[in-house]
């Protein structure tokens, strides 16, 4: 696993420079707006170019050499990085620049990571699966103990300008570690030369996921889970500040707390290797988390908080990288540019659309629902961050229902033995 541990590590130090800049916007376009709608625009103008890209992007990535398209997208996102810098140093820089270079980072953003999925199963063993998928959830994780809590320390002392000069130069940490690096190509196949033409590769993902309908199923369980997720995330930092009178310490206390919680959750997966059954640690995953996020919706001071973002990201790894291993065992290598394409692509409608609702349900909706309280509501408070938490429960009690009602779906609960793995798999 030695090429993938560099891959890896390089990764981490760049998600560490991109947390620390994700979060100094967060706090800038807060104390200029103080809308909820004006942060989740930004997630949502980040996804909507990737879902137009997504169904090309998985018939490039297997036709194209994947090591490039990685350096491509973090080349990309360099330059993007440099673009607002020199914006914010001639005093230029607006928010609609963040909907703009997000549009654009992350359509690249599309084609690197489906080059990274992709890659793994050609770089490591099948049984190897989840303990690197594990670490994965440790790059992102381990990236949320530090780079919140730094960044909210170091956005008193440098301000903007600094931290986009780190982002900078982890970003180019990151595309080194490529230069140095074997990313194996998948061999063709009878499989892959039966769609000659890229027109004809573009359905191909879509229609392997549907003929195996127990796939299908899973898809549209994570689909299920995830939307109410991101709804509740992209209105998880407008929620605290609002609570705590913009106070970016709590807030960068509660993302490092969520780190630990991840980092946990993943060297425990990665030493313990997860469940024989990886359904169990999707569904359970799904469980865990609900059940914390309620608690966390639930709570006005950091002392319930803290512990409850811990315990919350905690169950992620588990579902994740259980996942993740089911996907890798079940795909053959040379097609899963398509078929994980087409997958990105579902789930990523779904947070786009989680984004674009998110923040006029908690502006125009649930904030005025509780603007003086009373009744039940009334364990919520008043105020913006009431009807945010309110929102932010109710999403949380989605993703518990999804959890359990998994395990009542033989097509779900049966996935690992209804289809092959992609050594044995004949179907294509």
């Amino acid at each position: 696993m030695r090429n993938f541990f560099i891959i890896w590590l390089g990764q981490l130090i760049s998600t560490m420079g991109s947390r620390m800049t994700g979060f100094a916007i967060e706090i800038w376009a807060w104390k200029i707006t103080g809308q909820a709608t004006t942060l989740t625009l930004v997630g949502f103008f980040s996804l909507l170019p990737s879902i137009i890209i997504t169904p090309i992007s998985g018939v490039i990535v297997d036709r194209f050499n994947r090591k490039l398209l990685m350096m491509v997208g973090d080349t990309v996102a360099v330059l993007s990085t440099i673009a607002i810098l020199l914006l914010y140093l001639t005093n230029n820089l607006q928010i609609w620049h963040f909907y703009l270079t997000g549009a654009i980072v992350g359509t690249f953003n599309q084609f690197q990571s489906l080059a990274y999925s992709a890659s793994v199963a050609l770089m490591i063993p099948k049984k190897h699966y989840t303990r690197a998928s594990s670490l994965e959830f440790i790059s992102s994780y381990g990236s949320q103990i530090i780079a919140p809590a730094l960044a909210g320390f170091l956005y008193t002392i440098i301000g903007f300008l600094g931290i986009w000069l780190i982002d900078i130069l982890t970003f180019s940490i990151a595309i080194s570690t490529l230069f140095f690096i074997n990313i194996p190509q998948p061999l063709p196949t009878k499989e892959t030369e039966k769609n000659t033409t890229m027109w004809q590769d573009l359905g191909f993902g879509w229609r392997y996921i549907t003929t195996q309908k127990s796939l299908l199923a899973l898809l549209i369980v994570n689909i299920l889970f995830w939307l109410p997720h991101d709804i509740g995330d992209s209105l998880y930092a407008p929620m605290i500040l609002s609570r705590t009178n913009n106070d970016s310490l709590v807030l960068g206390s509660l993302a490092s707390a969520a780190g630990l919680g991840g980092v946990t959750g993943a060297i425990i997966v990665s030493t313990w290797g997860g469940f024989p059954r990886k359904i169990k640690g999707i569904l359970l995953g799904m469980i865990g988390a609900g059940i914390s996020k309620i608690v966390f919706g639930l709570g006005r001071t950091p002392w319930v908080w803290i512990p409850a973002q811990f315990c919350s990201s905690l169950n992620f790894p588990l579902n994740g990288s259980s996942d993740n291993a089911i996907w890798l065992a079940k795909v053959a290598p040379n097609v899963q540019g398509r078929v994980f394409g087409a997958r990105s692509l579902l789930l990523q409608i779904a947070s786009a659309v989680a984004y674009l609702i998110a923040g006029p349900l908690a502006d125009h909706v649930f904030t005025p629902a509780l603007s003086t309280g009373g009744g039940l509501f009334g364990l919520f408070g008043t105020g913006t961050g009431a009807g945010i938490a309110l929102l932010y429960v109710i999403c949380a009690a989605c993703m518990l229902l999804v959890g359990l009602v998994g395990f009542t779906v033989p097509l779900v609960r049966d996935v690992e033995s209804t289809v092959p793995d992609h050594d044995q798999d004949i179907f294509f």
